[in-house]
């Protein structure tokens, strides 16, 4: 892969900011003009207002208007976005779309509505057709070959041409250099998104072509096509017209703990047919702002990434995505688990989506053990707002499945459909044994780039700052909108490590933003009690994604 690509993707996911590009784009101190506030369905007008609402939604997005219809309790409503539903729904099977008809079903079933039992499809025969066709999901499991070799003429290296670049007056070839593994007989390939980012970002300019070499003719490139890709995850399906020479079978990077040997093929430098050996040095990098990711000592340079971290059976347990180039041995794979999860929605085609329901928070301790998600922060009119989920909340239950931690709902979501409707539960109040039970049908949105930035333009700074930094704010003038106390810091926050106490009194001076809106940079006018209430500014700066946001 292109040097200036790997370390662009690395400094995303290492949150490497530079307080130069922090200082290029500018932001006022002031709280946004309109913030949504709870509907009142006993109010006539508010409910009319709402209905009006809903119908605009219906031609965006159905699912989602179906949903506020159950939550406004108006049967007219109810009726007319049903029938939009069942149109969606009727052109995703005419389509073989298993993937959408799947989704629609499923949030019918959670909102008990009479629609999904008149649906030509059951839940049931959608489970199994999503399923079916998809690549690397069949069940079949490659051969077993007599020498780890072997499984090399199972990988492809990815050759991205850009064409020409002209610097200085000169052109040179422009390409990037990756690889990938087979997971079917019939070409379907998998590499990481960041080798193929130039064919799916709007952004690119120019023209781009995509190439896969077999591992036995390097000297043929064959064209390839992008099936979808996950920017979020780093992983990518692509599409070749060959008869696979090998198939990997996709393993369980549970089966791996610290100290297990790995092997990982591809083309480093574009040094084709490479096989290098290591161990699992780590087993939970949080470098994703979803899930963790492994370590390996397995050495891995440019143009690995997207090759297959293997076990001895040559089972995939991993898909390497990145190696630290000034730093030897320090690499990085992604669980074969995440692949395996969202290959429904990479085969599904385009760009896939992540879920989330608006909130901030981190993994509740009671007696030293996990006890449930704590919510710490609620997006003004997310899902999660209209569900009445509340700031003390402790989740424990998502889609039918148990939440402990965080690792367990990021494991749910990661499962899960956005723009899909599915069951919650969660506890109210601190004592366990005391607290009552919530549940809802809550919707599953969309989660943006950088959540952070979303909450920061869409509530005021006295809030926003609670999953931006970690700390909690109250107004303390009435004179300034820029001067609060501290009421709460979250441990482990920027705040916290920043030295920020309960209680010190604080001015914001100013607020900036990089130029792609995921950072933001803070001048804070602080007493603070750790250091004598000495008084100064303070500078932080924060990334406006994490794993926290879900």
């Amino acid at each position: 892969m292109k040097t200036e690509n790997l370390i662009l993707h690395l400094k995303k996911i290492f949150f490497c900011f530079s307080f130069a590009l922090l200082l290029s784009s500018c932001s006022s101190v002031r709280d946004p003009d309109n913030i949504y506030s709870d509907i009142d369905y006993t109010q006539e007008d508010a409910r009319r207002e709402e209905r009006k609402r809903i119908l605009d939604l219906l031609e965006k997005n159905p699912v989602q208007a179906l949903w506020r219809a159950f939550l406004l309790n108006d049967s007219e409503t109810i009726s007319d976005c049903e029938k939009a539903v069942q149109e969606e729904f009727d052109s995703a099977v005419e389509k073989s779309d298993w993937y959408t008809a799947l989704r629609i079903q499923k949030s019918l079933s959670t909102l008990k509505s009479s629609l999904s039992a008149k649906l030509s499809k059951s839940l049931t025969e959608l489970e199994s057709l999503s399923k079916k066709d998809v690549p690397g999901l069949s069940g079949e499991k490659s051969t077993a070959q007599k020498k780890v070799s072997s499984y090399i003429n199972g990988t492809v290296t990815i050759w991205v041409d850009k064409g020409i670049k002209v610097q200085n007056g000169m052109g040179f070839a422009d390409r990037v250099i990756g690889s990938g593994f087979f997971i079917s007989k019939d070409g379907y390939i998998v590499t990481n998104h960041h080798v193929i980012e130039d064919l799916v970002d709007k952004k690119s300019e120019g023209f781009s072509r995509l190439y896969i070499k077999l591992a036995e003719d390097s000297d043929t490139r064959i064209p390839a096509k992008v099936i979808g890709y996950d920017s979020q995850i780093d992983l990518a399906l692509i599409k070749t017209e060959v008869d696979a020479p090998f198939v990997f079978s996709l393993g369980s990077s549970a089966d791996l703990d610290v100290g297990d040997k790995v092997y990982a093929i591809g083309s480093p430098v574009g040094l084709e047919r490479t096989l290098t050996s290591g161990i699992v040095s780590a087993t939970d990098r949080k470098l994703f702002t979803l899930g963790s990711v492994m370590q390996i000592d397995a050495a891995v340079n440019q143009g690995n990434s997207g090759g297959p971290c293997i076990d001895s059976n040559g089972n995939v347990q991993a898909i390497v995505f990145a190696g630290m180039l000034q730093y030897e041995g320090l690499n990085f794979a992604i669980p074969v688990e995440y692949l395996k999860s969202l290959l429904p929605a990479l085969a599904a085609g385009g760009k896939v989506s992540h879920p989330w329901i608006g909130c901030f928070g981190h993994t509740k301790k009671e007696l030293g053990k996990d006890a449930g998600l704590e919510v710490q922060y609620v997006f003004p009119g997310s899902s999660a707002s209209r569900s009445h989920i509340s700031v003390g909340d402790v989740i424990i239950e998502l889609d039918g499945q148990k939440i402990t931690n965080l690792e367990d709902m990021q494991n749910v979501l990661m499962k899960s459909s956005a723009k899909s409707i599915v069951k919650i539960k969660y506890r109210h109040g601190d004592d366990t044994a005391n607290s009552e039970v919530g549940e809802a049908s809550i919707y599953l949105g969309v989660r943006p780039e950088n959540p952070g930035y979303n909450i920061y333009k869409g509530d005021i700074i006295a809030k926003s700052f609670v999953p931006i930094f970690g700390m909690r704010l109250i107004s303390v003038s009435t004179s300034s909108s820029r001067k609060y106390s501290i009421e709460e810091i979250i441990k482990g926050s920027i705040a916290d490590e920043s030295g920020f106490s309960e209680n010190d009194p604080v001015e914001i001076r100013n607020i900036k933003l990089n130029e792609d809106n995921s950072a933001m940079y803070a001048e804070i006018y602080a007493k603070n009690r750790k250091k004598g209430y000495l008084d100064g500014i303070m500078a932080i700066a924060a990334p406006l994604d994490s794993p926290y946001y879900f």
